[in-house]
């Protein structure tokens, strides 16, 4: 054994033996219980960074974990490949997309292999690769052909920038989630699919998923919306299609007092024809916000269109106003507002002068200003100012109400969602071709099996942004698969959510000359998923929806495709930036900043060590390109090894919280693995390694022995079950301590010392997987240490014949005292009043009740 730790051959030799033996690929065996462990596959951007070394951590050490409870683990990798990362890059730099994808995928798996974790590559995916979206594409042939899948003009997000449409869920404060430009609202020919035909399956599917965490699960219902509500017509004043709306507050129809539309509203447009202010207030509006989200935070703009509205139950006219908070896309494009009770209706009202009329009021009868703002309390109230429906509460009024409407036949109960079908076309290049033949007289045509896949043509040229899909009439023009006449190919490509939405099924048949085989039922649904909570509503949603989907082709049997999610917390570091007229906003990386701290660590001054220049410090934020503050992995590794860089991440903090990134914490780390390496060549230079044992040993050894065998019992739970690999790693580095305290100067002691040790290797196998392998070796066992099963509590090392127990007076800490293990409730009580320390705080005091709690503490409640 070297007597120094060297990683970078500690890690050579492990990784070569790993790969040399095939230690983790696997395959399907009906007699073992498998785990399927996955986290979200990367984007192949060329370069790894520290959130996905934490992401990637965190599956490889649950898998790990799992793998030594002898379960059948997979664990597999690809790449999500498709997108406009690479086609923007093509453009700036003269490079067809193919290629630079390929190059860094190349370059992102050795950097993965480096870092050690146990991938089964003989089941790597590419998305981009026609052999992995051919089965995408006949799957949409195939809802295409079931109605779940149709093509129609929407109004959609439309980015300029990138030339692209974005869903609702990419546009972030009115701006295109990777250009960051202003997007803008067009309406064009899409693609969709039917995800709000499964709107209730994916809600009440979101009960039977205890192992999600209820902030996704929180966003997921939000996002999908569902509301009952009673659907109606206000007739117009002067005649033609009522004005249908949808509300949920029935109850509040007396207070309404003006209608809103939206921009693209038939009454709009219609307006807009008439009268050029119109016209042109509409196309501004059009140009603004395109989400719920963006609208709230929008200076409210409207007009009137000259027209008025009939309230059914009142029969007053009011009127009718185009505003720039009202979407096509959700509902009925129309509104009925009622000031009086909701606040984005009041803003509007207050701007604009129109009338604000109480409709419900709390039902102790007392008064509430609703012109100074709205009240918008849903229990405990009581209709008002609503003529023979006056006095009732929210659920009467509410059915009775509708019964009224339902009876005149202007209106209906209905269930509403938030949800809207799944855009799936995108008007750029790099991308899965959708699989759809246009012709003339048929109309539009699934390209037949036989054709798929339909390829996407690697080696191109750009131009402009346009995509070359258009430009290119050759690979267009094709010929009708039912009339054989000149047809064209659809030119636009899927959403890259898309072919994530099912990649980890496809990991379980990667060579099957079908979309998935039986080998898929086998390990489906994922055991354990680990992502990013920021995919809530986009990926994570798709993911659910895309499952079912294939369930109902036949595909698979389960109705959810994972049934655990681990949502990590980010990465985050600080950052620093001074302004310039020249430069602008001028990011500087952490290590070229002096800092001044205060005695509890606040930045004081931060100054550019190049040129003394003050910056700006912004505190903890994401590590990040764009913010100069992130940390490279590989100089990491360089200078440290993997197993330092992984140990830190999962040492730093709990997964699911976010880890400030401190370099000292990586040092720390490092400083640990040396010591660990240097207890195992101390106890190995002492002579033959003896074989570990039980007996003989004196008091301060059984003490050691139970300290090894309660940290195996508290490391397993932590890792096993609760995941805080931080306490974990806390834990082992204590007995390491304890260990190196404890002189192996007997036979019996050295027997102990060589338990210890190679519980501790086992125990750090799925953090320090190289370390551990290497230190295994050492200490003369056979096998490697990844083969090895979790170490074993030994329950007999657990009894005590004496334990600790606080005691407490008046619920405060004053003392401990160790009493026999067995030793009687009554002894207890006596011991703890005899304490010198209790005896302090009792003094003068009358004891009311002793209360014992076993194996814990004692109370004494005195007064």
């Amino acid at each position: 054994m070297e007597k120094h730790y060297d990683p970078a051959r500690l890690e050579t030799d492990a990784q070569a033996y790993w790969e040399e033996e095939g230690c983790f690929r696997v395959s399907e065996d009906p007699e073992r219980e498998k785990y399927y462990c996955l986290s979200m596959l990367p984007y192949p951007s060329g370069r790894l960074h520290m959130g996905h070394v934490r992401n990637y951590t965190i599956g490889d050490v649950i898998s790990r974990y799992q793998r030594m409870q002898g379960r059948n683990v997979l664990q597999p990798m690809g790449w999500d490949a498709f997108g406009l990362p690479a086609e923007n890059a093509a453009i700036k730099r003269g490079v067809p997309p193919a290629e630079w994808t390929y190059q860094n995928i190349d370059h992102m798996r050795r950097q993965l292999q480096r870092m050690g974790y146990g991938y089964d590559w003989t089941r790597e995916v590419t998305t981009c690769d026609p052999a992995y979206y051919r089965w995408e594409q006949l799957m949409f042939t195939r809802l295409l052909e079931k109605g779940l899948v149709y093509r129609a003009r929407a109004v959609v997000n439309w980015d300029p920038v990138d030339q692209t449409v974005l869903a609702n869920e990419q546009v972030v404060d009115g701006r295109g989630w990777r250009s960051g430009a202003l997007v803008e609202r067009r309406e064009i020919p899409q693609w969709f699919v039917r995800i709000t035909d499964y709107a209730d399956e994916l809600l009440d599917g979101l009960d039977a998923l205890p192992g999600w965490p209820d902030a996704v699960k929180t966003m997921q219902r939000n996002w999908i919306g569902r509301s009952e509500g009673v659907e109606l017509d206000f007739a117009l004043a002067d005649g033609g299609r009522p004005l249908r709306v949808y509300t949920t507050r029935p109850d509040t129809l007396f207070g309404a007092t003006y209608m809103a539309v939206a921009a693209d509203h038939p009454l709009a447009l219609e307006a807009g024809e008439r009268d050029p202010s119109i016209a042109a207030f509409l196309d501004d509006i059009r140009k603004g916000a395109v989400t719920e989200e963006a609208l709230e935070k929008l200076e409210k703009k409207g007009m009137p269109l000259g027209v008025e509205a009939i309230n059914p139950l009142s029969g007053e006219r009011i009127p009718v106003w185009v505003a720039n908070f009202v979407l096509m896309g959700y509902g009925t494009g129309a509104i009925m507002a009622v000031p009086a009770h909701d606040a984005r209706d009041h803003e509007f009202a207050t701007r604009f002068g129109l009338p604000i009329r109480q409709a419900v009021g709390p039902a102790d009868g007392s008064a509430v200003d609703v012109q100074a703002e709205p009240w918008t309390a849903k229990e405990e109230l009581v209709t008002v100012n609503a003529g023979a429906f006056t006095g009732m509460d929210f659920p009467t009024a509410f059915n009775a109400i509708a019964d009224y409407l339902e009876a005149k036949g202007i209106g209906e109960r209905r269930i509403n969602y938030r949800l809207r079908d799944w855009g799936v076309s995108r008007q750029r290049y790099w991308g899965c071709p959708i699989p759809v033949i246009h012709c003339a007289d048929c109309g539009d045509v699934p390209v037949p099996d036989d054709d798929l896949p339909v390829t996407l043509p690697e080696q191109v040229t750009f131009t402009g942004l346009q995509s070359p899909l258009k430009t290119d009439p050759e690979w267009r023009r094709t010929p009708c698969p039912r009339c054989g006449a000149e047809a064209e190919r659809e030119t636009d490509t899927f959403d890259t959510f898309v072919e994530s939405s099912w990649y980890y099924a496809r990991y379980c048949s990667p060579d099957a000359d079908a979309m998935l085989d039986e080998r898929a039922n086998y390990w489906l649904p994922v055991n354990q998923y680990i992502g990013g909570i920021e995919h809530a509503v986009m990926h994570l949603l798709y993911f659910r929806f895309w499952h079912k989907l294939m369930r109902d082709l036949g595909y698979v049997d389960s109705d959810e495709p994972a049934t655990n999610l681990l949502c990590q917390g980010m990465v985050l570091a600080e950052a620093y930036y001074h302004d310039s007229e020249e430069a602008g906003r001028e990011w500087i990386a952490p290590g070229e900043v002096e800092v001044e701290r205060d005695g509890k660590g606040r930045i004081v001054q931060a100054r550019h060590r190049a040129d003394g220049a003050e910056l700006v410090a912004t505190g903890w934020t994401t590590m990040s390109k764009s913010k100069n503050n992130g940390e490279d992995p590989e100089s990491l590794v360089d200078r440290f090894g993997a197993d330092t860089v992984r140990l830190f991440t999962m040492f730093a903090a709990p997964p699911d919280q976010a880890l400030e990134w401190q370099d000292s914490g990586v040092e720390g780390a490092s400083r640990f693995l040396r010591r660990l390496y240097a207890l195992v060549h101390d106890h190995v230079s002492a002579g033959a390694v003896p074989a570990p044992r039980a007996d003989g040993l004196d008091d301060a050894g059984i003490a050691l022995r139970r300290k090894l065998h309660e940290t195996i019992a508290k490391v397993s739970d932590d890792i096993g079950r609760r995941y805080t690999f931080n306490t974990a790693i806390a834990a082992v580095m204590e007995l390491c301590n304890a260990l190196g305290r404890h002189p192996a100067d007997t036979g019996a002691a050295r027997g102990l010392h060589q338990e210890a040790l190679e519980a501790v290797v086992l125990m750090l196998q799925p953090i320090t997987p190289h370390l551990s392998h290497g230190l295994w070796k050492a200490l003369g066992r056979d096998g490697a240490a990844v083969d090895q099963p979790w170490p074993a509590v030994d329950e007999a090392a657990l009894v005590r014949d004496e334990v600790e127990l606080v005691v407490q007076v008046n619920g405060k800490l004053r003392s401990r005292i160790a009493v026999a293990a067995d030793a009687a409730e009554d002894s207890i009580r006596g011991q703890a009043l005899e304490d010198a320390n209790v005896q302090r705080f009792i003094e003068g005091k009358t004891v009311r009740r002793v209360i014992v709690v076993p194996g814990r503490l004692v109370n004494v409640v005195a007064n």
